[in-house]
């Protein structure tokens, strides 16, 4: 029942199992946002931590690290940016304007995926929608 939670509090070794697992039940790693949230400062990234052998081919999904971002602006009080890159990614993602990862898992599948340049610029363009 991911929808009943919008963060889960637990030590870090636990949290890479439950975010792997709940990033799974959304799409995949490419869709799962991460925070590592302390008493002074908090640190936003992937939770898939990085790809080196995919650095530079522009086909990996960018919306962990664009959700991250989304996590971060709300953190810093930033709700109506944070807002607008949610509407993009939702909208860009209903319209079936995404990379491989969320395009294989589609009914028929999407053919063909976006690129990761192209999945965001889907995203900047719905931002207003």
């Amino acid at each position: 029942r991911p929808d009943e939670y919008s963060i889960l509090a637990t030590m870090n070794l636990n949290g890479d199992y439950l975010s792997d697992a709940a990033a799974a039940i959304v799409g995949g790693l490419g869709m799962g946002p991460g925070a590592n949230i302390g008493d002074t400062c908090a640190i936003f990234e992937a939770t898939h931590g990085t790809a080196p052998k995919h650095a530079g081919l522009d086909r990996i999904n960018p919306g962990s690290v664009i959700l991250s971002g989304v996590m971060m602006l709300e953190y810093l009080g930033w709700q109506e940016a944070a807002d607008l890159i949610k509407t993009g990614i939702g909208r860009a993602i209903a319209n079936r304007e995404v990379t491989y990862d969320l395009a294989r898992l589609m009914e028929p599948p999407v053919k063909p995926p976006l690129k990761c340049s192209e999945f965001a610029e889907a995203i900047i363009k719905h931002f207003n929608d």
